[in-house]
């Protein structure tokens, strides 16, 4: 690992703006098997034409298509591999170039990354950014192992096999450094499965209490079932551009800043650094870390590639205090510690003062910033490339108002086969400057920070 000098500290500028213009996705389930792999990139990739009231026709849009990224995170689910190219040949978009990304469970928010990238040079005007993850042709044991490949295989995954036990010591560790009760990790499964109830999308959504989650069944201890996200099928789209491109095709174009960051993958080689420090913190505000506690930065209780990202993503987007400059976040909630542990790294409350964002009702719909309206990972979905699109399109319609066309129209829950609950609630953002959200990879090996930015409401 690299100790920073000033080169390593440069903030990323895009050389022209990039913005999001339209999004897609399929519903998310654990089996799929109505649809071939092909034909759920085309249904995510129908609604980003026909459903996000552009000002072309399908056909029209799809003419200005430069660039197509594609995210899927393991070959081995549905045994093909280069899968991109026979997405991209059932796109109907031969001959134009596409690259594919893999970066574990990241892979959707740095697939984002590269394509926003693409714009930003100029390279293209419109690219298209589409993820997947087909987790259903193999058992849930192979498929953790798969998984669980993803780590260090000449450490971790030979100690485990499944990412439940990479977890479970890290949420032991910060309950024993910050004193955290298990009840605020059960309060985050109740409230992202709760919102999830709201959406057609929603793989895994229910109405429960804590009790029910300290009660359930133990997957790797101290972590309960319901503390877990599952695998998923399913796929999620959105359409990039740069400021012309964007306003020919939507009079309410979001703009998008993105940065990434990564780490090592044996968590027991994660060397003790000061921290890099959010624009709204001070130097030595975290001294007290190592002399209270003797804890090493970031040790087992922070990631430093989401505090890196975050770091460079705030002073590309002007933001300065988080909770005062997001309307709304979407964090990688694949465990219930993963969440909590994101809120110190990206500065919703300081090292150390996490669970205060969920005691506070802050992350709550109604208060100061909600966190995973969505319903997350644990209440709507995991597949894995397509997560961090999937999150970046939820940001998106929130910042448009759109909310409830995408979530509340009887139709789509129709489409998915779904009733519309009689109880639905809508979970629309009141304000609607900022969204931000975070794609996650392993244990911290890979991370983006997305911003989305309402130019209608942010000027300047």
């Amino acid at each position: 690992m690299i100790k920073f000098k000033p080169g390593n500290l440069r903030v990323p500028k895009f050389q022209r703006p990039v913005y999001v213009v339209a999004a897609g996705t399929t519903d998310y389930r654990k089996h799929y098997p109505e649809y071939k792999l092909e034909e759920l990139t085309m249904m995510a990739f129908k609604m980003l034409l026909e459903e996000n009231d552009l000002k072309m026709a399908p056909l029209d849009v799809k003419g200005l298509i430069n660039m197509a990224v594609y995210g899927e995170f393991a070959d081995h689910f549905q045994d093909q591999l280069l899968c991109e190219a026979k997405v991209h040949d059932y796109l109907g978009l031969d001959p134009l170039p596409n690259v594919g990304i893999k970066t574990g469970g990241a892979t959707g928010g740095y697939a984002t990354l590269v394509g926003a990238s693409t714009v930003a040079s100029g390279y293209s005007n419109c690219t298209l950014v589409l993820g997947w993850e087909r987790m259903d042709e193999v058992d849930t044991r192979t498929g953790n192992f798969y998984i669980s490949t993803a780590a260090c295989k000449d450490f971790e995954t030979r100690m485990a096999r499944m990412y439940a036990a990479y977890y479970a010591p890290m949420a032991r560790r910060f309950a024993h450094v910050y004193d955290v009760k298990e009840e605020v990790r059960a309060a985050i499964a109740v409230k992202n499965r709760g919102y999830a109830c709201s959406s057609p999308f929603s793989q895994n959504p229910g109405k429960h209490t804590i009790e029910e989650v300290l009660n359930g069944r133990m997957v790797c201890d101290p972590l309960r079932m319901l503390e877990c996200c599952v695998m998923s099928v399913g796929s999620a789209a959105m359409l990039l551009c740069d400021e012309e491109t964007a306003y020919k095709l939507s009079d309410h174009p979001m703009r998008l800043h993105i940065c990434g960051g990564t780490h090592t993958l044996r968590v027991a080689d994660r060397r003790n650094m000061e921290v890099p420090l959010l624009p709204n913190e001070k130097p030595g505000m975290y001294d007290w870390m190592e002399e209270k506690y003797h804890e090493p930065y970031p040790g087992f209780q922070s990631f430093l590639a989401s505090r890196f990202a975050a770091y460079m993503a705030y002073r590309m987007a002007g933001i300065y205090e988080p909770m005062e400059d997001l309307d709304l976040v979407e964090l990688h909630d694949a465990f219930t510690i993963s969440d909590l542990q994101t809120y110190g790294d990206i500065g919703l409350r300081p090292y150390g003062k996490e669970e205060e964002y969920i005691t506070s009702g802050d992350a709550y719909y109604g208060g100061r910033c909600p966190s995973n309206l969505s319903g997350g990972l644990l209440g709507t979905m995991h597949a894995v490339g397509a997560t961090g699109i999937f999150q970046g399109a939820e940001c998106f319609w929130q910042l448009q108002n759109k909310y409830d066309k995408f979530h509340g129209d009887p139709k789509m829950w129709t489409r998915f086969g779904k009733k519309k609950p009689k109880d639905w609630k809508s979970l629309q953002i009141p304000k609607r400057r900022r969204a931000l959200w975070i794609s996650h990879a392993g244990v911290g090996s890979h991370v983006t920070c997305g911003i989305l930015e309402n130019p209608e409401e942010v000027k300047g």
